[in-house]
């Protein structure tokens, strides 16, 4: 099929449930330049980010991530909205999405123009201290970060997801951690890292949405991990119809009402204009 094809049988899924929720994933970010967890049949591309009990309990570790952060959130910081970001904010200002859940933590559905967003995962361009909860911005932490470590300017490494980069040296026992400047604990990203648990506050917020739309659309994540699988789940049980776009397998393939495996933002673009030529016409 061709991109025309998918973008109709998108287009009167959406049509056909005018209450969507939508669940997005790294597919819809790497348009904007930063890289998918997984490959096309749902394995790792990189090594396995941080562990949430790894960070907590080894000062190493935060060594090892912060001076990796040096060079890889830049790209968080500067990515820019894909046209699947854009495409998005679109169907939501037309009245087609009731409620967008990402996985993501970079923003950029926000950056898009998307407001009825429920950030998973957390939020990347924000940090706080387990200690007393203080929060920070990222870049101000990042500025103290590479003023305390100058001798981190000379490395350069590929940037990964997640805000870390790929980059291995002995010179990460030299790195000075930041630490809250209220109570001396220790800063964390404000995101779920693996091994921790979403809030259940913004899943029972998300269940709820979901429970009351007609059906859920996801887009760009393959779902292997659970937090985001759970809503496929949860609509496979209240008999919800559910959509999957995505380049590759899914772990939500066998409960799937559609899937559309062809690229997401040229899709999703193509999508829009159907949907918006349907309603210069009505």
């Amino acid at each position: 099929m061709n991109i025309s094809t998918y973008a109709e049988q998108l287009a009167e899924f959406i049509n056909q449930h005018p209450r969507l929720v939508v669940l997005t994933g790294a597919g819809v970010s790497t348009d904007s330049g930063i890289p998918a967890y997984r490959d096309k049949q749902g394995n790792w591309q990189h090594s396995a980010p941080v562990q949430h009990q790894e960070f907590m309990n080894s000062h190493y570790a935060r060594q090892r991530y912060w001076a990796r952060s040096l060079l890889g959130w830049p790209m968080i910081r500067d990515a820019q909205p894909s046209p699947a970001h854009l495409a998005l904010s679109k169907l939501e200002k037309m009245g087609h999405i009731h409620l967008l859940i990402t996985q993501n933590v970079d923003r950029l559905h926000q950056k898009a123009g998307s407001h009825q967003v429920i950030d998973l995962h957390g939020r990347s361009d924000k940090v706080k201290c387990m200690q007393c909860s203080q929060r920070y911005n990222r870049t101000y932490i990042h500025e103290i970060s590479a003023q305390e470590n100058p001798q981190f300017e000379i490395f350069e490494a590929k940037a990964k997801p997640d805000g870390d980069a790929d980059l291995e040296t002995d010179q990460f026992k030299h790195f000075k951690v930041p630490d809250c400047a209220e109570c001396g604990g220790i800063l964390k990203p404000d995101v779920v890292y693996f091994g921790d648990n979403v809030p259940k506050e913004t899943v029972f917020s998300a269940l709820d949405a979901l429970e009351q739309a007609d059906a859920l659309l996801t887009i760009g994540s393959s779902l292997m991990v659970y937090s985001g699988f759970r809503f496929c789940k949860k609509a496979a049980e209240w008999n919800k119809p559910i959509a999957a776009l995505n380049l590759g397998v899914t772990r939500a393939d066998p409960l799937l009402n559609l899937k559309i495996n062809a690229p997401i933002s040229e899709t999703l673009t193509a999508t829009l204009s159907v949907l918006q030529a349907q309603s210069s016409r009505s």
